[in-house]
């Protein structure tokens, strides 16, 4: 008996330990616990239940998600060149568009001014789901601050990282990466895409406070709380 035990043991702990290990990256936490996610989630959206599919995301995101490490994704900048996580040593925040897909009142405006005052803490980048002459357009709206980035099944080597992004959490969708690239939180973004008849200020004080929230976890500093903006 203690001869079966021992063999089981040496069997099955490597197998075990490289479990672990492969669990530690986003891509692969995503894929196994993906299809039972999507399953979940489609019925709720389905029968209507729209509280259960976003709480479906909200356990996907708390209990399997975070604190896994992002895969070092490469991106095709719009202004030519290649965007590579491995070489940013400070947290980012990744969010991820399509040109089709409006943000809402405010939203890019509210990106731009805490990416601009937030440039030596935090990385903004933007990813859209598009060809490059797809996007152009929208992507001129973003500030220098923000890093503005494409990828699309049809170019090469583009087909993971759609696979392990877009077509798991869909988007608009923002991910909030520490220093090391471990997943800290990931939200649906886009707070006031449905207040299309919202005014102006309304819709931005809405989107600054939401992506102002996303960086506690980041910057450890609620001091932050502060410069929330009041919504009238």
């Amino acid at each position: 008996m203690k001869q079966i035990i021992t063999y089981y043991l040496l069997f099955l702990l490597p197998l075990f330990g490289y479990s672990q290990a492969d669990s530690l990256q986003f891509s692969n936490a995503i894929r196994i616990n993906f299809a039972k996610y999507k399953q979940e989630s489609e019925t709720a959206y389905r029968t209507g239940d729209t509280e259960r599919g976003q709480y479906l995301f909200d356990s996907l995101v708390q209990n399997r998600l975070k604190g896994t490490y992002f895969n070092e994704f490469k991106f095709k900048k719009v202004h030519g060149g290649k965007f590579k996580l491995e070489k940013i040593t400070k947290p980012v925040v990744l969010i991820t568009y399509a040109s089709w897909c409006i943000p809402g009142t405010g939203e890019i405006p509210a990106i731009n001014k805490l990416a601009q005052k937030y440039r030596k803490e935090v990385q903004y980048v933007v990813v859209f789901w598009d060809r490059r002459h797809e996007m152009k357009k929208m992507a001129g709206k973003f500030s220098h601050n923000v890093i503005v980035c494409y990828a699309h099944e049809s170019y090469r080597n583009d087909a993971p990282i759609v696979a392990s992004l877009k077509h798991t959490l869909g988007f608009p969708t923002a991910f909030y990466l520490d220093d090391q690239h471990r997943v800290v939180d990931i939200e649906r973004c886009g707070g006031a895409i449905s207040l299309k008849k919202t005014q102006y200020q309304k819709g931005y004080a809405l989107n600054y406070n939401k992506y102002l929230e996303g960086l506690h976890g980041l910057l450890m500093n609620f001091e932050l709380k502060k410069e929330m903006l009041a919504v009238k």
